[in-house]
């Protein structure tokens, strides 16, 4: 299995739709992602088989010192093959090339061996208010 991954890639919303759905598990819809991620992201990477994106994040930022992994998704039928510890790496080495000083991340607790285990990030104190 061939997967290249790339910073800043071209994508089709419908496809990033269909991914997100998929792997959030909810009806596609429809987000203009192309335009959300040149609004308010440092970048995102894409994960490609082929010509089919089966892998992607965004990496939202504060315009300075702080980014955010979000939206990490990895298509169902190719999890457990590290393209989603992959699609972390070159999150954190272009976040680290555009001098961001700390990349953060929140998740459910299943998938701390994930983020903790093989990504590498730490554990630390955080708040919440759902709104």
């Amino acid at each position: 299995m061939t997967v290249t991954f790339e910073w800043r890639g071209d994508f089709d919303n419908a496809a990033v739709n269909a991914l997100h759905a998929e792997g959030f598990e909810h009806p596609p819809l429809p987000i203009d992602w192309r335009a959300q991620l040149q609004r308010y992201s440092l970048g995102w990477v894409c994960a490609w088989q082929h010509d089919r994106l089966v892998g992607f994040v965004n990496v939202a930022w504060d315009g300075g010192v702080h980014a955010f992994v979000l939206d990490t998704v990895v298509a169902r039928r190719n999890r457990r093959s590290g393209i989603g510890a992959e699609l972390i790496a070159v999150a954190v080495r272009e976040a680290r090339a555009a001098k961001c000083e700390w990349l953060h991340v929140d998740f459910d607790d299943g998938l701390r061996r994930f983020y903790v285990d093989a990504c590498g990030f730490r554990p630390t104190d955080a708040g919440l208010i759902r709104l």
